[in-house]
């Protein structure tokens, strides 16, 4: 080996075979007391006969020679002391030489080279893809001296010792374009170090054919590259996994053009998942499978029908050659489900699914692949208390259903789970007819009127107007409150409509029909102004009771016309009566036209001459 490392260094220690065997015997006569001795480059130069047989003596005193086997490995080693020093004294880092690993430290793989001193291997050099060393102690290396440490020993090189062994190959493989298998090592900047023997870089825009995002997922694959850029003076190497690739895929795509058109079913393998679909490798050309053509049902992403490297059938929808772009089709490979939808699902059939999602206006149920339909939140349940249908079904449950409606153009199905229970309006009218009284919680306020819950699912609306009977009520809230108990009667009921009349002022009698049965037109009653209108005022005639004294019958007995002021209170004639429509007209003149009448009436009746006189006729009138 010392002979290919340093030529020269063998023309000036020429070796003596004649001179071995009294050199053996000399050094069995001197085995028990061995004395060590040190080389030097000087002393070999300088006398050239003579190394050789002081080289021998030495050997002889550290090895037992008993048979010519030990005597040829301790030459051997001989020879490897002498090439590790000549290259230690050049410091040639051309010249591979061979070492023992000793141990493995925190920094350096410490290395027996033969020499005086160990070598030191920076451990950067020997690790693996995992960050494990690949050589540990005990195990032969191969290294290159490359320069004499400050500190003691030398400084080794594994590196450059593979790059001499695997450059003749490298070298031969980029010129022939041959492609080499190497282990991804780790990512360095702008790409991966890829160990093809040696390091090399592989540039990120040379892995894929496409970018690729995340290269850290390469690492510790096996891969083909091929060699596209050498530098042997500065041991640089770079690959390119794209250019194999890309051949690769033109092949395969030539191949994939022939077969190629739209209606055809081809066999391929999922490349690439996004949120709207699939790329799918069909030989050299990829196609897109759009989340729509996925499924005859609904898919929240693809991956709920398909992973990476699936292998799966998809039909041509669409080829465009210019562009060479494909669209791919995988639930037309079956029949869609919704062409005998009606005669499968009859109105009124009861049918089970499972609930997919749920949304504020209902839930949807999956009744097979590719078939769904919808519970509107109006058909869940009668009652309506339920604020949300997740109060009722959450998605994942089973859940049974009525077919209420099919639209197979429209793709849709309504169903209904309500239907499956008793509709509590079928018979409300036999168990809450007209004038029934009943009970109930307040469960909202409009301003329109009050909803009364007398039962699960049934509610009752009073009418703002059916609230009282003396209070003019412009909102429900002035009389009831929400989650008030409260008593009401039927005055209505639609089942058809599912509608509910309730009245609470109808618990207390009229107070209209109670006036109205008292009094009698002519009647004159005392009443109080509440409000009043340029065309009158409306009085007070009783509790809850009204009545209008128009301005032409606000004047007194003389014509004058008497200004009516809220709260005052006056005698009014009730002049006119409707009580349909429960309406009483009243008259201030009318009540002095009748103390008109009275006097009148006074004066004419006849009176005693014994009592009576004429002048006090004319006093009693005056005093009037």
């Amino acid at each position: 080996m010392a002979d290919v490392l340093n030529p020269e260094q063998v023309e000036n220690t020429p070796l003596n075979t004649q001179m071995e065997t009294p050199t053996l015997e000399a050094a069995a006569d001197q085995n028990d007391s061995p004395n060590q001795v040190t080389h030097t480059p000087e002393a070999t130069s300088a006398t050239p006969a003579e190394p050789v047989t002081e080289a021998s003596a030495e050997i002889a005193e550290d090895v037992d020679f008993g048979s010519m086997e030990d005597f040829a490995a301790a030459l051997e080693s001989f020879d490897r002391e002498q090439a590790a020093e000549a290259a230690a004294q050049s410091f040639d880092d051309t010249a591979v030489v061979p070492g023992t690993v000793i141990k493995l430290t925190e920094k350096h793989v410490v290395v027996d080279v033969g020499m005086k001193s160990e070598g030191l291997i920076p451990i950067e050099q020997v690790l693996d893809h995992t960050g494990q060393p690949k050589l540990k102690a005990g195990d032969p290396v191969e290294v290159v001296i490359e320069r004499e440490d400050p500190e003691g020993g030398y400084i080794l090189s594994y590196e450059k010792a593979l790059r001499h062994r695997v450059w003749d190959t490298i070298e031969k493989a980029a010129n022939d374009k041959t492609p080499i298998t190497g282990i991804v090592q780790s990512r360095v900047k702008g790409g991966l170090t890829v160990d093809i023997g040696i390091k090399a870089f592989l540039p990120g825009s040379q892995l894929e054919v496409r970018p690729v995002r995340n290269l850290d997922a390469y690492i510790g694959q096996s891969i083909e590259v091929r060699v596209i850029k050498l530098n042997k003076k500065r041991g640089n190497i770079v690959v390119s996994r794209k250019e194999i690739l890309e051949e690769e895929q033109n092949a395969k795509r030539s191949v994939t053009l022939e077969h190629l058109e739209e209606g055809s079913v081809l066999t391929g393998t999922v490349k690439n998942l996004t949120d709207y679909g699939a790329f799918v490798d069909l030989g050299g050309i990829d196609g897109l499978l759009h989340i729509t053509d996925m499924s005859w049902g609904r898919l929240t992403h693809p991956r709920d029908l398909v992973n990476v490297g699936d292998e799966i059938q998809v039909k041509v929808l669409k080829f465009d050659k210019d562009k060479q772009r494909v669209s791919l089709g995988f639930k037309q490979l079956t029949p869609d489900p919704w062409l005998d939808a009606v005669e499968r699902y009859p109105i009124g059939a009861h049918v089970r699914g499972r609930v997919l999602s749920v949304t504020d206006y209902g839930a949807f149920v999956e009744l097979e692949q590719g078939i769904e339909g919808l519970v509107h939140v109006s058909e869940m349940t009668w009652s309506k208390r339920m604020k949300h249908p997740s109060k009722l079904v959450k998605p994942g449950d089973e859940v049974e259903t009525v077919v209420l409606a099919v639209n197979p153009a429209d793709r849709r199905i309504s169903l209904g789970m309500k239907q499956l229970q008793e509709n509590p309006w079928e018979h409300l009218v036999e168990r809450y007819p007209i004038g029934t009284n009943v009970e109930g919680r307040v469960r909202n306020l409009t301003d329109f009127g009050a909803f009364i819950e007398i039962e699960d699912g049934i509610d009752g609306l009073v009418h703002v107007s059916n609230l009282s009977w003396t209070k003019r009520v412009k909102h429900p809230s002035e009389v009831l409150k929400k989650g008030e108990k409260v008593k009401a009667v039927v005055l209505g009921v639609e089942p058809e409509n599912r509608r509910l009349s309730l009245g609470i002022k109808q618990l207390q009698p009229d107070v209209w029909d109670t006036f109205f049965a008292q009094h009698r037109v002519g009647d004159v009653v005392h009443g109080k102004v509440l409000r009043t209108a340029q065309f009158g005022a409306f009085v007070e005639i009783a509790e809850g009771v009204e009545g209008l004294c128009h301005v032409s019958e606000a004047v007194d007995a003389h014509g004058t016309p008497v200004k009516l002021e809220q709260g005052e209170e006056h005698d009014f004639k009730i002049i006119k009566m409707n009580q349909d429509e429960k309406k009483v007209g009243l008259s201030i003149r009318a009540v002095g036209e009748e103390a008109s009448r009275a006097d009148v009436e006074a004066y004419k009746a006849p009176v005693s001459s014994s009592t009576t006189t004429l002048g006090e006729m004319i006093s009693w009138k005056r005093e009037q």
